[in-house]
């Protein structure tokens, strides 16, 4: 049975909470899903003070990029997935390329908070879908996009990013229908939440959308983290980003807790409605 969200979260609940995305090619869907770090519990204060990771000890929010990230993580999707719903896709923006990085480490050296993005696809009746093509893209630190996008002057911040591919990659779901992707917290530009981009293809089929992080870990990121606090604030709230704004917010966002080693681990179960 869907769990009901309580009206009004502490920061730490709030991230342990989590929401499935989809529409037309995917469907939303809900689980009792365990975004956690192997020490049983789901739930992070924010960014880089001390706080407790989940794992019963304390610790800070990692640094440096993806060379940080120790593992092996807990599986975030320990609980079945039910009661699939239909959910809304969102647009690809224009910031894409149509070369595919296949790999699982997307970082390409890119300094920031290292970050496990979990994805899960299943289908419409919530079994595994393997071999589905996931492929993902998103800013770097400061904002920035890389590679040979239909928009480099609104994408990069230079024209030396379009030669880089930092950020982007595809991998191919397994029997569990799972990939995992070792990338770092994304950056902020002028206009737009904080977003990862995402398409889901399969049997011959493609789905579109984004993913959100909540709104009070990316206020503790960008207050305390050594290498986002220089940065400020992001301009754009996720209530008011003109992409997702009067949709369920919660439907876009990712689960959210902090590993043993600092990296953050970020879950999303996808279902192909194929």
């Amino acid at each position: 049975m869907k769990k009901k969200i309580p009206e009004r979260l502490s920061r730490r609940e709030s991230l342990g909470w989590f929401a499935i995305l989809g529409g037309a090619v995917l469907a939303g869907c809900s689980s009792a899903l365990s975004a956690n770090d192997g020490g049983g519990s789901t739930g992070t204060d924010g960014g880089g003070s001390t706080g407790t990771d989940g794992g019963g000890s304390t610790g800070t929010w990692a640094q440096g990029g993806t060379r940080s990230m120790k593992g092996p993580y807990a599986d975030p999707f320990v609980a079945p997935v039910t009661a699939c719903v239909l959910a809304t896709a969102a647009t690809e923006g224009p910031c894409t390329e149509a070369a595919d990085q296949v790999r699982a480490d997307i970082s390409e050296g890119y300094t920031g908070l290292p970050t496990r993005l979990a994805l899960k696809v299943v289908d419409a009746a919530c079994k595994p879908v393997m071999g589905a093509k996931v492929k993902v893209w998103h800013t770097q630190i400061t904002g920035s996009y890389s590679g040979d996008t239909p928009n480099a002057g609104m994408c990069l911040k230079s024209p030396a990013e379009g030669t880089k591919h930092y950020f982007r990659g595809v991998q191919t779901t397994n029997q569990e229908g799972r990939v995992d992707f070792d990338t770092c917290f994304p950056g902020w530009y002028r206009g737009r939440a904080i977003h990862i981009h995402y398409t889901v293809t399969a049997n011959g089929k493609s789905f579109t959308s984004q993913l959100l992080f909540d709104q009070a870990l990316i206020q503790e990121v960008f207050s305390t983290h050594p290498e986002y606090k220089g940065f400020g604030q992001p301009d754009t709230p996720n209530a008011s980003d003109n992409v997702v704004r009067g949709g369920d917010l919660a439907s876009f966002t990712l689960a959210a807790s902090r590993l043993p080693d600092g990296a953050l681990m970020a879950a999303k179960v996808l279902v192909a409605n194929v």
